[in-house]
């Protein structure tokens, strides 16, 4: 009976410790510091060092912040979570590899939202002197994604790269792409019957391979945003499976390769836009709505189908 009750006794004892244990190590709030250590809780008073650090002590849905400036570390994302350095400088210098990787696994009972949001970091891919980190963002499995107040400079791939099999949002909110490789931004869904709606505003994809490229179905919005200087294509709608739809509004895209281009059954739209000073206006079927002004190009191209309001055609 004694040995009966102390048994019992020490097991209840250890659920509780336990448990303790568990709720300290997943805090709904932790913090990094450019003086923390991983070692340490990750609280206000004891914050860690890096992003990775921070993340496993971090609840599904929690939040990590930054103390002060510093260079957080590369981090792969696996659940729900926030990380947010407002007002602080916070960066990821990410050479020969991803500053940050989006993968959640579907089918968490204690997850169902999936959601990442990245708000105010500077993500860097350059080593050595030159581009050597690979993307800035990578997106695998998320059902919605909010990148915010983001740069990303200098990688050799993508800016964001966003690659889902399954149905996903993407949100991206006054954030520069600058100095990468590949696409400033790219999303192609890894299977054609994965739909990604995609919401832009006050993003600028400037310097890079290609401005921004949407293949295989995404449906996307484009709001007062920029894309220039670009060694190929301003804004890409393209289709090797699944029909890519692209509204631009309000936007500029200028000094590109071609402005805007378009293959397959994809289809690109665009009004209240100036399309100005790329060597080629327009590759494939484009449709114009209300005011736009394609001027200084030093081919127009494929002229765009005309669908009402204002339109300045001219090349001067």
């Amino acid at each position: 009976m004694r040995t009966a009750l102390l048994s019992s006794t020490i097991a209840m004892l250890a659920v509780v410790v336990l448990t303790s244990a568990t709720a300290h190590a997943q805090a709904t709030r932790t913090w990094v510091s450019g003086v923390g250590d991983d070692a340490n809780p990750c609280s206000r008073t004891a914050p860690c060092k890096t992003f990775a650090g921070a993340i496993s002590k971090t609840a599904i849905n929690g939040e990590i912040n930054c103390l002060d400036p510093g260079g957080f570390g590369a981090v792969t994302i696996t659940k729900s979570i926030t990380i947010d350095c407002h007002e602080v400088y916070a960066s990821i210098l990410a050479s020969g590899t991803n500053a940050i990787v989006i993968s959640i696994a579907p089918g968490n009972p204690s997850d169902p939202l999936q959601t990442v949001r990245i708000r105010n970091l500077n993500l860097n891919g350059t080593g050595g002197g030159t581009r050597s980190g690979l993307n800035g963002i990578r997106i695998l499995q998320a059902q919605m994604v909010f990148i915010e107040d983001v740069l990303a400079t200098d990688f050799v791939q993508r800016g964001i790269s966003d690659e889902r099999n399954v149905d996903g949002r993407l949100n991206v909110t006054n954030t520069i792409l600058r100095n990468n490789g590949g696409d400033g931004i790219g999303v192609s869904p890894s299977s054609g019957s994965a739909r990604i709606d995609v919401a832009l505003d006050r993003v600028a994809s400037v310097g890079n391979g290609t401005g921004m490229t949407f293949n295989n179905g995404p449906r996307v919005m484009i709001n007062n945003s920029t894309s220039s200087n670009n060694l190929s294509s301003g804004i890409e709608s393209t289709s090797t499976v699944g029909a890519t739809t692209v509204n631009v509004n309000r936007s500029m895209i200028s000094s590109n390769g071609v402005a805007l281009l378009t293959t397959g059954t994809s289809m690109l739209r665009f009004s209240d836009t100036d399309i100005a000073f790329n060597a080629t206006g327009f590759s494939g079927a484009t449709l114009t709505f209300g005011t736009s002004r394609i001027t200084g190009n030093l081919v127009v191209g494929t002229v765009p189908t005309h669908m009402g309001g204002s339109f300045d055609g001219g090349q001067i």
